[in-house]
C-alpha cells in the first residue's frame, strides 16, 4: 500500500525514541518522526500518535533509582507526560490533544465507543491525537501493558487503513540479529502463525529480540481488521523516508483478505476476559452456529468471578481455547447449577449466545 492511498494511519512510538537517555525528553529521533507526520498530513492522510515515553521523560526528577517502586512510576509518568506532550507540540503548527487510556476504556463497549468519537471529532478538526496509556491510575486488571498492543486497539477502533510500529531494529527476523550474524529479515508476512510468534520469541522458541514478542501481537490485532501493519527501526531517518515513497524499509504484515466484523474483532481481540468456563473435550457442535447446545450439562468447571454480560473465556478440559463470549450467567449462579443435583441444572438455557460469541482458531491476545 503507497503512502498517497492512506486515509488514516496510527503510528507508534516508543519510549527509547522519546527519551533515549531517560534524562527527560530529546528531539534527537523525533525531528525525523515528526518531519514524517507532516508530511502525511500534507498528503491528506490523518495521523494517530501513539506515543510511549511518559516514565522514561520524568525519571530524571526522581534522582538516580535503580529500581523505583510502582508509587514512584507512576509519579515519574505523571511528571513526564507534560513534558512528552510538550516534546512533540514544539515540532507542530497545528494543535495536537492528549488521550489517556486504560484497558478498562476498551473492555467497556459504551467507552470504546466514546473514545471512537473523540478521535474522529479531533481528527475533523485538525488536531493531532496523542495516545498513551493512563500509567498514573491504572491496575493490574485495567492495564494493557505496552503500547504495541494499545496501538492495535485503537487503530482498530479509529478504522485506521494502517499501523506502523517503530523499533530499534530494521524488522522481524527469523532469529535474534544481535546473537546471529546469519539473521535474515523477513520482508513480506502474509499470515501470522506460530513459526512468526516463534521468530519473536515466542513459547517455543528462545531466539526472539527483546520486544518483537508484543508487536507481532499487536500486527495479529491489526491485520485481522484489515489493517496493513509495518514494524520498522524508528531510529532510522531512511525508514520514513521509503514510507513515503510508497516502499517497504522494514517488515510489512499483509491484512486479512476478509476482515472480521468489528463486534467479532472486538470480542477477540480487545475484550479482556474476566473469567473462564471448562467445558467437555468432546463437545460437538460448532458454537458459533449452535451455542444453544452448550448449557449448564456441558460446564465441567468454572474459575474467576464475573457477572452476567461480562466477557469469558470458553476452554475444554484438555486446554484449548475455545471461544470468547458473553456471559448469560453470573459465575456465582453456575457454579451453583453446576454443583446441584436437582433438575434446575438441566433446565438452564445456553451459557452463551451465537450473537455475543467469537470461536478461537488459535489463542487470542488480549
Amino acid at each position: 500500500m503507497k503512502n498517497h492511498k492512506w486515509n488514516r494511519i496510527v503510528l507508534k512510538v516508543g519510549s527509547a525514541l522519546i527519551a533515549p537517555e531517560r534524562k527527560g525528553c530529546s528531539s534527537r529521533y523525533l525531528l525525523h518522526i515528526a518531519k514524517f507526520i507532516l508530511q502525511c498530513r500534507d498528503r491528506g492522510t490523518e495521523v494517530i500518535l501513539v506515543s510511549s515515553g511518559s516514565v522514561a521523560a520524568g525519571a530524571h526528577f526522581f534522582g538516580n533509582i535503580d529500581k523505583p517502586s510502582l508509587p514512584i512510576k507512576k509519579a515519574m509518568a505523571a511528571a513526564g507526560q507534560n513534558e512528552m506532550m510538550a516534546a512533540w507540540d514544539r515540532f507542530f503548527d497545528f494543535p495536537s490533544a492528549q488521550i489517556l487510556l486504560t484497558h478498562g476504556d476498551f473492555q467497556d463497549r459504551e467507552r470504546y465507543d466514546s473514545v471512537r468519537e473523540t478521535i474522529f471529532a479531533l481528527l475533523d478538526h485538525g488536531i493531532l491525537p496523542v495516545v498513551n496509556e493512563n500509567d498514573v491510575v491504572t491496575t493490574d486488571a485495567l492495564k494493557v501493558g505496552d503500547n504495541d498492543n494499545l496501538s492495535a486497539m485503537v487503530a482498530a477502533a479509529a478504522d485506521a487503513d494502517a499501523l506502523i510500529i517503530c523499533s530499534d531494529i530494521d524488522g522481524l527476523y527469523d532469529k535474534n540479529p544481535h546473537t546471529n550474524d546469519d539473521a535474515v529479515m523477513i520482508k513480506n508476512v502474509n499470515t501470522i502463525d506460530q513459526s512468526i510468534f516463534d521468530m519473536a520469541g515466542g513459547a517455543h522458541s528462545s531466539v526472539g529480540t527483546g520486544g518483537m514478542q508484543t508487536k507481532i501481537e499487536a500486527a495479529e490485532k491489526a491485520t485481522s481488521h484489515g489493517l496493513t501493519t509495518y514494524i520498522i527501526n524508528g531510529f532510522k531517518e531512511h525508514s520514513f523516508e521509503q514510507l513515503i515513497l510508497g516502499k517497504n524499509p522494514g517488515t510489512i504484515f499483509a491484512p486479512y483478505a476478509k476482515p472480521m466484523e468489528e463486534d467479532l474483532h472486538w470480542m477477540t481481540h480487545t475484550a479482556k476476559a474476566q473469567g473462564e468456563v471448562v467445558i467437555e473435550d468432546g463437545f460437538e457442535y460448532p458454537l458459533d452456529e449452535h451455542c444453544d447446545q452448550l448449557t449448564s450439562n456441558e460446564i465441567l468447571e468454572v474459575h474467576g468471578e464475573f457477572s452476567a454480560g461480562d466477557t469469558i473465556l470458553i476452554r475444554s478440559d484438555d486446554g484449548k481455547h475455545v471461544a470468547k463470549a458473553e456471559a448469560n450467567y453470573s459465575s456465582c449462579l453456575l457454579n451453583y447449577i453446576t454443583e446441584d443435583e436437582t433438575d434446575a441444572h438441566h433446565q438452564t438455557g445456553p451459557l452463551v449466545s451465537d450473537k455475543n460469541i467469537a470461536v478461537l482458531e488459535h489463542e487470542a491476545t488480549d
